[in-house]
C-alpha cells in the first residue's frame, strides 16, 4: 500500500496529544484535524458530530488505558486511523481510569471489506499487552505508525505455535491415551458500528478460552460482513456466549444451548468470567433458549448450502413478507373508502384541493386516497426487497427503481418479481468485479446504485418489461373472462394452496397472486381475492369447531388453542391452525385442504368479490354476495371438521402403536415448511 493510501501515516500520529487536548472531545478534534489536512475527512464538524453520536451510544474507553473513538461517516473519503498518546491521560469512560493511548478510527459509509478487516486486526491487537507497551515506548511518530500498520503480520506470530508444528511425539507420548475432547463454546460478538469492539471482544474471548483449555469459535458480526458459523459447529457446541450491543442475526440457530448473554464490553473486560460462566451453566444443564424475534427474511437468505431453488424461494418470500404490510394498510383503507363513500369514491377530486370537514364523502375520499398511495408501493417494495434478499442493502435502489418501472409500464405484480430478480442479479454481478482500491469507498453509495439502476431501468423499459406487461394484461383478461367450470377449478386450486402449508410459502404464493390483481382491480381479480381469503379462514375455524364438537379427540392444550382459533380464523389468520398441524399433520393438513378446496370453489361459483386484501369476517360488509360468501366458508369449515374428526377417530380405533415416531417426524417437516 502506498504512503498516500496507507490507513495511518506519521502525519496521523500525535505523541504529545495532551498539549492540545484534555478532554475526549478535544482529543477527537485534534486527531480529526490531521485527517482533514490529509483530505481523509471532508467536513470536520460533521464528522465530529458522527463521532459524538457513536460515543453517546456507549463510551469507547477500555481497560488498560485505551480510548478508541470510532464511527462510520459520510464525511470520510477512505478508511483512516489516527493515533494519539497522552502523558496525563484523557477520560473516555473506562472503568479503570483515563486513557493514554487514543485511536480515532474513521470509516466511510459503505467501506470495503479489505480495509475494515485491517481495522478489525488492529482492534484485536489492542488486546495484546506487548503491542500496547511498544506503542507507549515508541520514540517518534514514524515508529508508531509503522508499528500500527505492520501489526497484522505480528498478530499471527503472537497467537503461538500452530498446531502440528511442534517437535515430533515420543513413543511414550504416542502410547498415552487420547485426552477427552475439549469443552466447546461458540460466540457471537457485535457492536453498533461493527468496527472495533466487535473484534476486540472476539480476541479477548479467544485468548481467555485458550488459557482455560476451551475450544472457542467466534462469529464476528461486524461491518466487514461475517462468515456464518456452520451448522455442525453450532450443533457440536456445549455452550454459547453472546457479547453484543445490537441484535444477534439469526439467533434461533443457537436455541437449546446454555447461553451467556452480555454486552460487548463485558467480553473485553472480563472474558475469563464469561467462559467460566458458560461452563458452569452447561454443567448445571441450563439450556436457555435464545429469546427475541426470529430472523428477518434477509438474515438467512442465500446460505451457501442452499440449492438454487431454495435460495430463489427465500428471495421471493423476502419481497412478499415486506410487501404484505403495505397491502394490508393500503387495501383496507381503500375498502373503507368504498364502504363509506360508495363505489364512485375513486372518482372523487384530490382531498388536498377539496375537503369538507362535515361531509362523510370527503372522509371516504381521504381514506381511499391514502390507501391508494400506500397501495402504490406494493410492486416497488416487492421488487426492492427481493433484490435486498439477494444482494443486501445495495440491491434496494435498483430494486425499487425496477419496481417503479414495472408500475409505469403496467407490468404489475409479475413485473415486480422480474425487476427484483434482475436488480439482485445485476448488483451481485457488479460486486464480483475487481475494483481499484481508490474507488471502493464510493462503490455502495454511488457506483453500484448508479450502474445497477441504469441497467435495470434499461432492461425493464426496453427488453423484458413490455413482454411481461403483455403477459400481465393477458392474465388480467383471462381472470376477467373466468366463468363456470374454469372459475370453479381455479377456486379449488387456490383453496388447496392456501391450506397446504398454513401460512407457508405456497400459501403466500396464492395470497400474493390475489393481491397482485388488486393493483388494477377487475371483476375476475376481485373474485380471486375473495376465494383466497375465504379458503384461508377455513383451517383455524375448522379446528376450533372440531375441538368443540369432539373435544375428546384432542389434548387439553389443543382444546385451549381451539378457543383462540375461533378469533384467528375469523380474522383470516390461517396460522391459527399451525399448532394442530404440527401435532398431527397427516390428518389436519388433508382435512384443511379438503375444506379449503370446497370453499374456494363455492366462492368462485357464487361470484363473490372482495376489494380488501385482509380482514376476514370483519370486512364482510365490503364483500360482493356476502351471504353466499358466508355459506361458502361454512361449507368448507363443515367439510374440514368432518374429515379431521373421522381421521382422528379412526386413529383411536386403530391404536397409537407405531404412530409416534412417524407423526413426530412429519410434524418436524411441517414446522420447517411453515417457518420457511
Amino acid at each position: 500500500m502506498s504512503e498516500n493510501n496507507a490507513m495511518i501515516t506519521a502525519d496521523l500520529v500525535d505523541l504529545e496529544l495532551d498539549r492540545s487536548a484534555d478532554t475526549k472531545e478535544a482529543a477527537a478534534r485534534a486527531l480529526a484535524t490531521r485527517m482533514v489536512t490529509l483530505g481523509r475527512v471532508t467536513d470536520l464538524d460533521g464528522f465530529l458530530a458522527d463521532v459524538a453520536a457513536r460515543e453517546a451510544q456507549m463510551p469507547t474507553g477500555l481497560d488498560g488505558g485505551i480510548g478508541i473513538p470510532h464511527c462510520r461517516s459520510a464525511h470520510v473519503t477512505e478508511p483512516t486511523l489516527a493515533f494519539g498518546r497522552s502523558a496525563t491521560g484523557i477520560d473516555f469512560g473506562a472503568p479503570d481510569g483515563p486513557a493514554d493511548l487514543i485511536f480515532l478510527i474513521a470509516a466511510p459509509t459503505g467501506a470495503d471489506d479489505a480495509h475494515l478487516t485491517i481495522l478489525s486486526s488492529l482492534a484485536r491487537q489492542l488486546m495484546n499487552e506487548e503491542f500496547t507497551t511498544a506503542l507507549r515506548e515508541a520514540p517518534d511518530a514514524e515508529s508508531a505508525a509503522t508499528l500500527i500498520s505492520g501489526e497484522e503480520t505480528a498478530a499471527v506470530s503472537a497467537v503461538g505455535t500452530a498446531p502440528g508444528s511442534g517437535p515430533p511425539e515420543s513413543d511414550a507420548e504416542k502410547s498415552t491415551p487420547a485426552p477427552a475432547p475439549p469443552f466447546r463454546i461458540v460466540a457471537v460478538t457485535s457492536c453498533p458500528t461493527g468496527i472495533a469492539h466487535t473484534y476486540m471482544a472476539a480476541e479477548a474471548l479467544e485468548n481467555a478460552a485458550r488459557e482455560a483449555g476451551v475450544d472457542l469459535t467466534v462469529e464476528t458480526q461486524g461491518s466487514a460482513g461475517f462468515t456464518r458459523l456452520t451448522e455442525e459447529t453450532v450443533q457440536a457446541a456445549d455452550a454459547v456466549i453472546f457479547a453484543h450491543d445490537v441484535p444477534v442475526r439469526d439467533k434461533p440457530r443457537f436455541a437449546g444451548k446454555p447461553t451467556v448473554d452480555v454486552g460487548v464490553k463485558a467480553a473485553i473486560n472480563r472474558p475469563a468470567e464469561l467462559v467460566a460462566e458458560a461452563r458452569e451453566k452447561a454443567a448445571r444443564g441450563e439450556a436457555t433458549p435464545p429469546t427475541g424475534p426470529g430472523p428477518t427474511p434477509v438474515d438467512s437468505t442465500g446460505d451457501s448450502g442452499d440449492s438454487y431453488g431454495t435460495k430463489l424461494r427465500k428471495w421471493l418470500m423476502s419481497g412478499v413478507s415486506y410487501m404484505v404490510p403495505f397491502v394490508a394498510a393500503g387495501g383496507l383503507l381503500i375498502a373503507l373508502g368504498f364502504a363509506l363513500g360508495g363505489w364512485k369514491i375513486d372518482k372523487a377530486p384530490s382531498v388536498a384541493d377539496h375537503f369538507i370537514w362535515t361531509d362523510h364523502t370527503s372522509w371516504a375520499a381521504l381514506l381511499f386516497q391514502i390507501g391508494g398511495l400506500a397501495f402504490a408501493f406494493l410492486v416497488p417494495v416487492l421488487a426492492g426487497y427481493i433484490a435486498y434478499g439477494m444482494a443486501d442493502r445495495p440491491g434496494l435502489v435498483p430494486g425499487f427503481v425496477g419496481g417503479s418501472v414495472a408500475v409505469t409500464i403496467d407490468a404489475g405484480f409479475l413485473g415486480g418479481l422480474a425487476a427484483g430478480l434482475l436488480a439482485g442479479a445485476v448488483v451481485m454481478g457488479i460486486q464480483r468485479v475487481r475494483i481499484p482500491a481508490v474507488l471502493r469507498g464510493i462503490m455502495p453509495v454511488v457506483v453500484i446504485p448508479l450502474i445497477s439502476s441504469a441497467v435495470v431501468g434499461f432492461l425493464m423499459f426496453l427488453v423484458v418489461g413490455k413482454p411481461i406487461a403483455s403477459l400481465q394484461s393477458a392474465l388480467t383478461d383471462w381472470l376477467e373472462g373466468l366463468t363456470g367450470t374454469n372459475a370453479i377449478i381455479l377456486g379449488v386450486i387456490l383453496g388447496l394452496m392456501m391450506c397446504f402449508d398454513l401460512g407457508g410459502p405456497l400459501n403466500k404464493v396464492a395470497y400474493a397472486f390475489a393481491v397482485g390483481g388488486l393493483a388494477h382491480p377487475t371483476d375476475g381479480s376481485l373474485k380471486v381475492m375473495a376465494a383466497v381469503m375465504a379458503a384461508g379462514m377455513v383451517p383455524p375455524l375448522a379446528m376450533a369447531l372440531a375441538t368443540t364438537v369432539r373435544g375428546s379427540l384432542f389434548t387439553r392444550t389443543e382444546r385451549e388453542n381451539g378457543k383462540a382459533a375461533w378469533f384467528l380464523g375469523a380474522s383470516f389468520i390461517t396460522e391459527g391452525a399451525i399448532p394442530f398441524a404440527a401435532a398431527d399433520p397427516l390428518r389436519v393438513i388433508p382435512a384443511s385442504m379438503a375444506g379449503g378446496a370446497v370453499t374456494g370453489a363455492l366462492s368462485m361459483a357464487f361470484g363473490c368479490t372482495l376489494r380488501a386484501p385482509h380482514g376476514g369476517a370483519f370486512v364482510v360488509p365490503l364483500i360482493g354476495q356476502p351471504l353466499l360468501y358466508l355459506v361458502a366458508i361454512a361449507a368448507g369449515v363443515a367439510v374440514s371438521t368432518a374429515v379431521v374428526v373421522l381421521l382422528k377417530g379412526a386413529r383411536k380405533t386403530a391404536g397409537p402403536a407405531g404412530e409416534g415416531d412417524a407423526a413426530a417426524t412429519v410434524a418436524d417437516d411441517a414446522r420447517v415448511s411453515v417457518a420457511a
